[in-house]
Parts: structure tokens; C-alpha cells; sequence
């Protein structure tokens, strides 16, 4: 599966601007395709269930809510609704159009958690908005060009007077230290039975590069810290939630009991329905 750039490749007019908005039609169900964001973006999903991963969250939504993302790498899963298709209103946005809005509205910077994809409920209000964003994008490029710069300010101000301003700085929170990206990746995602290629695309590495690395910070191969990663979680369900094997053995990333009961004794030296008394 190729590594899909947006909003480039949706971009049939292929004019660059710092606000952009797309119709986004899909028919075809789609799992955890490699993106890269050049641009932030709002996805207002309309129909089908949506699912991000990035370096530091892991959001999946149906069409009550939609997704506000930072531009960088993630991996995005599309599934149809009942009706066998799949829709999503982008609305794009550069960094410049970002820190214009701040500091024209003259906002303060607060601390916040590091989060690239958050998730907002729709209300009537937000209904209104995409409806009326869907009609701005029907207009010629100059009308478009000024009143998406106003459709911007107005859900960004709305957000605000709903959710307060830490969505805002958190979208704007830097990531330059490497290193600190790269843990922090491996360990949000620890539990999300990703392949090694996609969590070195996340941590934009090719995957032999992501193994040596790994393997400097951990002092263990990925194949193996993961599973035991997933062996201790797998612990936790047992002891602590009192789940049992055949409830848990999905989630911890085996694709059958036998196996999993087999790795789990091999780790703590009895099965997991022993450890489960």
C-alpha cells in the first residue's frame, strides 16, 4: 500500500492554498493506510467510522463526532457505513493561517498535553458549519480564498468558548527532540498490534533504521519487547479485570488461544488460567 501525501493528492486543481476543503467520497474500505499530513485538518465525518493512529494518540469515531488532526505522519483506517460508502469534509490548514489566529485573537499560551489528533462531538451548531463550508467551497477561488479564512476563525473561536484553549496549543506544541518522539511513539502504541513498518513510518524511519534505534534505547529486538509488552498487559487483564484467556488472547495481539497460552506460560512459568486463581 503507497504512502498517500494530503491534501496533495486530493487536490485536483492543484492549487496550494492555506485554507483548503474537500468533499472526501470513499467506496472502498481501508485499513490503516500510511498518511502524510502536509497540512492540519479538521475531518468532519459524515458517513462510516474513522480510526487514527499517530506517533501519540489513537482515536476511532462514527459519524457523531469529528477529528481535529496535526500535520505529520499517521496511519488512517476508513470503514464504509451500512450503505456501503464512506464520507468526510476536510477542511485543511498551514501552521502560518494557525499562529496568524493566535495571535490575532490575542490568546495566551497555556500548557497541554501533546496530543496530534483530538475528537469533538458534533452539535447543531457544528452541523450548521460544515453544512455552510460545503456551500463556500462551491464559490470561485477569490470568494473562496476570503471566506474560508472567516469559516476558519468562526469554528476555531467556537471550540475555544466550548473546549477552552488546550485543543489550540497542543496543535501547535513542537516536536523537534527525536528521541522523545520516538519513545513516546513506541510506548502509545504499544498495545495497537501495529507491523514494524508502520510504526517506523510513524516514527518517519525507514524500518532497518527504526530497528537499530529501537534497539539502542530498549537494549531489546522490537519483536520481543512488544511481546512482552503485550504479555504484561495481558497480566493486568487477568489479575486485575479478572478477564479470562479466551476474553483477552484478541487484544494482546495472539491470533490464537493455543498460542498465547503458550507464550504466557513460556514468560511467567504457569498458564494464565493459574495465574487467574
Amino acid at each position: 500500500m503507497k504512502i498517500i501525501t494530503l491534501p496533495e493528492e486530493i487536490n485536483e486543481e492543484k492549487i496550494t492554498t492555506n485554507l483548503q476543503v474537500f468533499d472526501y467520497h470513499n467506496s472502498q474500505k481501508i485499513i490503516k493506510q500510511q498518511i502524510i499530513l502536509n497540512q492540519n485538518a479538521f475531518s468532519f465525518l459524515i458517513e462510516g467510522t474513522k480510526e487514527v493512529i499517530s506517533e501519540n494518540s489513537s482515536l476511532s469515531i462514527d459519524n457523531s463526532k469529528f477529528l481535529l488532526m496535526k500535520s505529520g505522519h499517521c496511519l488512517m483506517t476508513e470503514k464504509l457505513s451500512d450503505f456501503k460508502s464512506y464520507r468526510s469534509i476536510l477542511f485543511f490548514f498551514t501552521n502560518e493561517i494557525l499562529f496568524d489566529f493566535v495571535q490575532k485573537a490575542k490568546l495566551n499560551s497555556e500548557l497541554s498535553a501533546d496530543t496530534s489528533v483530538s475528537a469533538f462531538q458534533y452539535d447543531g451548531f457544528i452541523k450548521r458549519f460544515v453544512a455552510s463550508l460545503l456551500d463556500v467551497s462551491k464559490l470561485s477561488n477569490n470568494a473562496k480564498s476570503k471566506l474560508l479564512k472567516v469559516k476558519f476563525e468562526e469554528i476555531m473561536q467556537y471550540l475555544i468558548e466550548i473546549h477552552g484553549t488546550q485543543f489550540l496549543f497542543s496543535l501547535m506544541k513542537n516536536s523537534d527532540n527525536y528521541t522523545q518522539k520516538f519513545i513516546r511513539t513506541i510506548e502509545t502504541n504499544k498495545l495497537n498490534k501495529l507491523k514494524l513498518k508502520e510504526l517506523a513510518f510513524l516514527c518517519d524511519r525507514s524500518e532497518s533504521t527504526f530497528k537499530r534505534e529501537f534497539e539502542k534505547h530498549y537494549n531489546e529486538s522490537p519483536i520481543k519487547w512488544f511481546q512482552n509488552a503485550r504479555l504484561e498487559h495481558a497480566k493486568y487483564l487477568l489479575n486485575q479485570e479478572r478477564k479470562s484467556s479466551s476474553e483477552i488472547y484478541l487484544e494482546v495481539g495472539y491470533e490464537n488461544l493455543s498460542s498465547f497460552i503458550q507464550a504466557y506460560k513460556l514468560k511467567y512459568g504457569i498458564t494464565p488460567k493459574q495465574h487467574n486463581k
